[in-house]
């Protein structure tokens, strides 16, 4: 058994456009923009939709939106996952990165949120 929960959707974006689709995220969702020094691939769009993560995410590809997961058991998940139809297309550090059927990029990553929004919010599988 494990569990998992939607935790972040994140705005792929070539990284000559970030700070223009920060900048526009932000305006639109009426939320503030501010780059992750950690991350520096990443600028978060705080509180745009409440309970998820929302996120700017500079890529070397084409502009996108994909889905987080996050789970308490990432090799249960991306099992259940592929099960459904998704395929693996890569993996980034402890990441696995799926397609989706119909084409849409998906991420299965370890429990990122704050405990107590996990336990509440994560649905639970039967592995």
């Amino acid at each position: 058994m494990h569990r998992s929960r939607v935790y972040a959707i994140l705005i792929d974006t070539p990284e000559a456009e970030v700070a223009r689709a920060a900048s526009f995220w932000s305006a639109a969702l009426g939320a503030p923009a501010q780059p992750v020094p950690a991350e520096p691939q990443f600028t978060v769009v705080h509180d745009a939709l409440p309970g998820l993560v929302t996120a700017i995410q500079a890529v070397d590809d084409a502009p996108r939106f994909h889905l987080d997961i996050e789970t308490d058991d990432v090799e249960a998940e991306t099992a259940r996952l592929l099960a459904l139809g998704a395929t693996q297309v890569a993996q980034w550090l402890e990441c696995h990165v799926l397609r989706a059927p119909g084409g849409h990029l998906l991420c299965v990553l370890p429990v990122h949120s704050d405990p107590e929004v996990f336990r509440t919010q994560a649905r639970t599988w039967a592995s």
